[in-house]
């Protein structure tokens, strides 16, 4: 059953908690992503998207960097395979877009990469460890 999440640009400095709790469930207690990699230096002057639903508050997040480079997708366990996942990643496209951001690239985690492909990425190069997880550089570019 999809749920209508309500995704909205999310400032980084007043909700900086609430994004890096759904970031730290997902990859560091799912994942096993060290704490210590989920915070960086890009979150500051990134462009975050944060999902919520009524019934469960905040349960989806999402970042855009200047260069393009979409990361840090993450949908709570409990809230995926409902399209939430989909709503922001279509939201970060267009929010790209928006900004005069044509090309746009990220690296997939191998076993999300069919998911990206139904949105126009391609995969490029060799596949690569990122903190343990097997990732490959996808790349979109829209007209």
């Amino acid at each position: 059953m999809k749920r209508n999440a309500l995704i909205r640009i999310a400032d980084w400095q007043q909700e900086r908690e609430t994004l890096l709790a759904i970031r730290v469930a997902v990859f560091v207690e799912e994942q096993g992503v060290p704490l210590e990699l989920e915070e960086d230096e890009h979150d500051a002057r990134a462009s975050h998207l944060l999902a919520t639903l009524p019934e469960a508050g905040a349960v989806g997040t999402a970042r855009l960097l200047d260069n393009g480079h979409i990361g840090r997708m993450a949908v709570r366990a409990p809230w995926r395979s409902r399209g939430i996942g989909s709503a922001l990643l279509q939201a970060l496209i267009e929010h790209a877009h928006d900004r005069g951001t044509d090309e746009l690239f990220l690296n997939a985690q191998c076993s999300a990469e069919s998911f990206y492909q139904r949105f126009g990425f391609l995969a490029e190069g060799d596949v690569f460890d990122d903190a343990g997880i097997p990732h490959r550089r996808m790349r979109l570019i829209t007209p």
